[in-house]
């Protein structure tokens, strides 16, 4: 009994030397993806922040640079803003679109074109082959139900939703809301009338790659 005291003391079992380096390897591998995560939301949130400023400036006839903003006469302002519409026109993946609000659920966020990894983790996407923002037609923006389209679980009929881009302001009304599967695309179909279509991934809390699609769906409000 003593032996096999003194051997147990001297020699560590070995699923014991496991355990010990399974948990480090755990805690480590959980600090960088806490760090990881922590790296997305700050650079999303500064993106956004920079767009945003950019935009306004573009909205109201200033010249974007790297200094301070230098405002142009109006004849210049003019021109760069139709330079500005026309690069939009253009819809380049990645390019800023615009700005949608819903005000009655707090989301404000500025619209890219393209609906990529890169994209859609800085901003919501325009999603391609669907009318642009202010053409007839429906228009279909893409959003990650975890970030910038969380909000649109508390969105209801009714609700007012607002696209703004340098071609001009539009509103919509909320009509309807469901959930469909990822392979009903029927949703992005083009409409006679001007139509815009809100899509994220359902449900809102599952964790991991969600099964379905939540879907809004809203109407043009005449100006």
């Amino acid at each position: 009994m003593e032996f096999k005291s003194k051997w147990r003391t001297s020699f560590p079992a070995p699923t014991n030397a496991f355990l010990r380096w399974s948990r480090r390897l755990f805690f480590i591998m959980g600090i960088l993806a806490l760090g990881y995560v922590g790296f997305v939301l700050v650079d999303a949130k500064l993106y956004q922040a920079y767009q945003t400023r950019r935009f306004q400036q573009e909205l109201n006839g200033v010249k974007p640079s790297v200094g301070n903003a230098e405002l142009l006469p109006p004849v210049l302002a003019e021109a760069n803003r139709a330079h500005v519409v026309s690069l939009g026109t253009v819809a380049r993946e990645g390019s800023l679109l615009g700005q949608i609000e819903i005000s009655r659920i707090g989301l404000e966020v500025m619209i890219l074109e393209g609906t990529d990894k890169e994209t859609l983790r800085r901003a919501v996407g325009h999603i391609p082959g669907t009318s642009l923002p202010g053409q007839a037609g429906n228009v279909a923006i893409a959003g990650h139900r975890d970030t910038f389209f969380r909000e649109l679980r508390n969105i209801q009929k009714d609700d007012e939703i607002t696209l703004t881009t340098l071609n001009g302001t539009y509103r919509y009304r909320v009509d309807s809301t469901k959930v469909v599967e990822p392979q009903d695309v029927k949703v992005l179909d083009d409409s006679d009338d001007a139509v815009l279509t809100l899509v994220t991934c359902y449900p809102f809390y599952f964790v991991g790659s969600a099964p379905q699609r939540f879907i809004v769906r809203a109407r043009r409000i005449p100006a």
